[in-house]
């Protein structure tokens, strides 16, 4: 076991920065910590730290402060985004459709069927081999009448690059909504709002450095969204409720740092990767490297490990004193293959053999030697418990 446990997981989360949690802490404390929606000094003081969030918030991505809509997460901006905005198409006259990848987050897939019990209608657009959207697949979308696409920047899976800019390019054209997670896009790739002509962009806070529980959905257009929770009249209504102020101050930071640190985040953990992923091959020849073909976040390597199953290489990594993540989902106790990996075609056999390693900024390259140093051993073990259990 290495020295100290070796984590490869921060595309699933990472630590709160201790940047991060200093700028928190007033806002916990006797001073800041009232209803911003108040007008007494404890209120505007706590509005203030919201106000600034936004404005670091909206440099960082090319976007305007009023228009950063703080949410509880990823997950509730992509469902405000994707039913929000096929509920306002529908009220508005158009098309109740929402239009989504087949390989993005459960948030988005789930939200879209959510539209279809509605009353609405999902369309899944298909993907090549590396992930990417098929150009057909948009059109023929595009051609039926969607009142939203959605596609992510950057897959959290397999780390596919997405082509943003023309997929919203191509929906602007034909006067649809565009919207983007870009939840492990932000700080390891460049993100823009404005050069990409996103109408709705999602980011989330603890894949970046602050705590669980706070994310934002850019709105662009107001009128392009309805709000799906509802209450008070709080960010313009469109997500009303008692604003998270420590997770929003978080957040402000957690952005900074990233955007500043951005270049040579993605040269560092670029690097690492690329040494895992060559040194992976050295020692387990047969390993498959899931979208090498494709564009690339900087921080993600998904492999495959042939007569393996993810499940059990996690348990040994686990104990060896590495932490990843699996390729495949739990589904009434038999391992399945993720559906991002089913929709590229990869073959079942590798797709519950999946593993998903992740890199960040705590990572080293005595982190990649651990790795490395398991993996061989452990691929060892698990085909041959797998070669007795299917005698």
């Amino acid at each position: 076991m290495p020295k100290r446990p070796v984590y490869l997981d921060h595309a699933a989360t990472t630590a709160v920065r201790p940047e991060v949690l200093e700028v928190m802490l007033p806002f916990l404390g006797p001073d800041a910590f009232g209803n911003p929606s108040s007008a007494h000094r404890f209120g505007r003081a706590a509005r203030a730290g919201i106000e600034a969030a936004k404005r670091t918030i909206a440099e960082a991505l090319a976007a305007e402060p009023n228009q950063v809509i703080f949410t509880s997460g990823g997950t509730e901006a992509d469902n405000l985004a994707v039913v929000g905005a096929a509920l306002a198409s529908r009220d508005a006259g158009g098309p109740f459709r929402a239009a989504v990848s087949a390989v993005e987050h459960k948030a988005v897939l789930a939200a879209a069927h959510f539209v279809a019990h509605l009353g609405g209608e999902e369309v899944v657009l298909a993907v090549n081999a590396s992930g990417v959207v098929e150009a057909d697949a948009l059109e023929d979308a595009l051609r039926r009448g969607v009142g939203l696409v959605s596609v992510m920047w950057v897959n959290n899976e397999v780390g596919t690059i997405q082509p943003v800019p023309s997929l919203a390019a191509r929906c602007r054209d034909a006067g649809v909504c565009f919207h983007s997670d870009a939840v492990q896009a932000f700080g390891k790739i460049p993100v823009s709002v404005r050069e990409a002509g996103c109408n709705f962009l999602t980011i989330s806070g603890h894949k970046i450095g602050a705590p669980k529980g706070i994310g934002a959905l850019v709105v662009r257009d107001r009128r392009a969204v309805e709000a799906i929770i509802h209450g008070g009249g709080q960010q313009f209504g469109i997500r009303p409720g008692t604003e998270n102020v420590p997770g929003i101050v978080a957040l402000g930071k957690a952005v900074e740092l990233a955007a500043a640190e951005r270049p040579e985040f993605a040269r560092r953990v670029s690097a690492l990767r690329d040494d895992f992923e060559r040194r992976l091959l050295d020692v387990v020849p047969d390993a498959v490297i899931n979208a090498w073909q494709a564009e690339r976040a900087p921080h993600v390597s998904n492999v495959s490990i042939p007569g393996t199953d993810s499940e059990a290489m996690l348990m040994h990594l686990d104990l060896a004193g590495v932490a990843c993540s699996s390729g495949s989902a739990c589904s009434t106790g038999a391992v399945e293959p993720s559906h991002v990996l089913t929709a590229m075609g990869v073959p079942r056999e590798l797709g519950v053999a999946a593993l998903r390693f992740s890199f960040g900024r705590e990572n080293t390259p005595e982190d990649v030697d651990a790795a490395i140093g398991a993996l061989p051993r452990i691929v060892e073990k698990v085909r041959a418990l797998a070669a007795v259990l299917h005698r």
